[in-house]
């Protein structure tokens, strides 16, 4: 049986997903390397799998390069 993957992830689950520490990640998100949460439901912040996936595969331009275009 495969398990599903989720579209929207805490920071705990995001990090779990790219093999890291929550610490790890959230310093990779301050520094622009990794794309921002949104708000789902005004304040419960999640992070879309699909936009870190494609950021982490060169799909999608980091958002501190997004800045310097």
């Amino acid at each position: 049986m495969t398990r599903a993957q989720p579209m929207f992830a805490s920071d705990r689950t995001a990090a779990k997903l790219l093999d890291m520490r929550v610490g790890e990640f959230r310093e990779l998100v301050d520094l622009g390397a990794l794309p921002g949460p949104c708000a789902i439901a005004g304040s419960v912040k999640r992070w879309d799998v699909e936009e870190l996936q494609a950021t982490l595969r060169g799909h999608k331009p980091k958002p501190k390069e997004e800045l310097e275009l």
